[in-house]
């Protein structure tokens, strides 16, 4: 393969999505090889290339917008739901356990399990299928959004990717935590 062919595919594959190293070795070879010119790519429209060596992923950021030089956005902005953002919080906490406990591997769960974590969350509800047909479509955005991913072949788990650590940082999970003993709090007095 060509240089320039070899740069070309690491730059589509990066529009598609995260890359990572375990599952695209050649592409992840071509981002480390042609990196210079991948970012210099990027760089002209205004996205910088995230490159996490030691996780093995790599995916695009738009740069923080400046009044000076707004260019229009290439990487979409995603809305993320209450309940999604709920679960990728809970999701990355259970991250940082699982790393602390054991550096190697990676971190599966089954679908009970996250809607075990949801459930602590959930308001109290009579209907049971209810609260688990809507932490099952907020896996599935999870999933969709690329934090989660189906082990092939064996139904009903989940490997968190470690992709979320890139998004859900240690200020937000702070800061999401602060929220909900707030939340907590409010409740308390209320009853």
């Amino acid at each position: 393969m060509s240089d320039q062919h070899a740069t070309a595919t690491a730059i589509i594959r990066l529009m598609q999505g995260v890359v990572y190293r375990e599952i695209d070795e050649e592409t992840w070879t071509a981002l480390d090889r042609y990196a210079s010119a991948v970012r210099d790519h990027f760089s002209v429209i205004g996205v910088d290339v995230v490159v996490d060596e030691n996780e093995g992923y790599a995916f695009l950021r738009s740069r923080p917008e400046s009044d000076d030089d707004a260019l229009p956005r290439l990487v979409r902005r995603r809305s993320l739901s209450y309940n999604v953002s709920l679960l990728l919080v809970l999701l990355r906490k259970r991250l940082v356990e699982f790393e602390a406990a054991s550096s190697e591997g990676r971190l599966v769960l089954t679908t009970e399990q996250i809607i075990d974590l949801l459930r602590v969350f959930q308001g109290e509800s009579t209907n049971e299928a209810r609260i688990v047909e809507q932490a099952e479509r907020t896996i599935a955005k999870a999933s969709e959004f690329g934090f989660l991913k189906a082990i092939r072949g064996q139904a009903d788990q989940w490997e968190v990717r470690r992709v979320l650590k890139a998004y859900v940082d240690a200020q937000t999970m702070s800061d999401f935590e602060s929220k909900l003993r707030d939340y907590a709090r409010s409740g308390a007095v209320d009853d």
